[in-house]
């Protein structure tokens, strides 16, 4: 089966700061991401938020509690819950982590890597196949900033990832942020890892800032994107093409105005980027 999602141009992500504006019809953006979890309930002032938004533009839903590398099983009552929200809201994607984040029924509240073996690539490969079926249908999954790696994985993470997308009839999104917090962290080359993406697969790229802790990068989202990161996005254009890409502002989230000049300036560099791409072919 194929994979195919429209492409939306360049969002940002639904954060209460500005719920104001989006109340009011003043925040205008090509698209925004939503938080699933924020939104699964019945009611109240977030959801009311949410169909604002969803009716002045599209809208995506990224999840940060599946938990498809996890063990334990796949929460029945998170996923009725998540399909109620995408029959209600009719999103353009769902998207959540390639990661575990839960063990014994209890949560770590966090985005923890996976070991790269074979076993994982089948566990985690039946598990986006239910929960595709489940929902009725494709979903996106991501890659994580990582601090650790397992000594038994079988394969680098770029051919694992691409490897469930293609198991899986899945798609990715590709956070080219996370790529670069990785690499820098684990000393592999975050270009090989761009370009070892299946370009049919990525449906979505992520761009956000980090911290340097000195001895390693902190994926923070609490800042710009750095020059380094801006360098990997057009490599990420130079082997994709035009993909909807968000900008993530999740911590010290800043005024509506310097979000959207962020958003901005990644339509500027897939611009540039599209007309070299361009003028070489011509």
């Amino acid at each position: 089966m194929a994979f195919s999602v429209p492409y939306l141009g360049h969002g940002v992500g639904l954060r209460t700061t500005h719920f104001p504006r989006v109340l009011d019809g003043t925040a205008r953006a090509d698209w925004f991401e939503a938080v699933s979890e924020n939104f699964m309930i019945d009611g109240g002032r977030p959801l009311a938020v949410l169909e604002r938004a969803r009716a002045s533009c599209p809208v995506v839903l990224h999840g940060v509690s599946l938990s498809l590398g996890s063990t334990d099983p796949l929460s029945e009552r998170y996923l009725r819950a998540l399909r109620a929200l995408v029959d209600r809201i009719a999103p353009s994607w769902v998207s959540d982590h390639l990661c575990w984040g839960s063990v014994g029924g209890r949560y770590a509240h966090d985005l923890l890597p996976l070991p790269y073996t074979e076993e994982a690539l089948e566990h985690v490969v039946d598990r986006v196949e239910t929960v595709q079926n489940r929902l009725g249908r494709q979903i996106l999954i991501e890659n994580v900033s990582s601090y650790l790696t397992f000594a038994h994985s079988a394969m680098p993470e770029w051919e694992f990832l691409a490897a469930i997308a293609e198991r899986a009839d899945c798609g990715i999104l590709l956070d080219v942020n996370n790529v670069y917090v990785s690499a820098v962290n684990h000393g592999f080359d975050p270009e090989r890892y761009v370009m070892a993406m299946p370009p049919d697969r990525v449906g979505q790229i992520h761009l956000a800032g980090h911290s340097d802790k000195g001895t390693h990068l902190l994926d923070t989202h609490d800042g710009h994107v750095v020059p380094a990161v801006w360098d990997l996005y057009r490599v990420a254009v130079q082997r994709c093409g035009p993909i909807s890409t968000l900008i993530e502002w999740d911590d010290r989230v800043p005024e509506w105005g310097v979000l959207c000049a962020e958003a901005e300036r990644a339509r500027m560099v897939e611009a540039q980027m599209l007309e070299e791409a361009h003028a070489a072919t011509a």
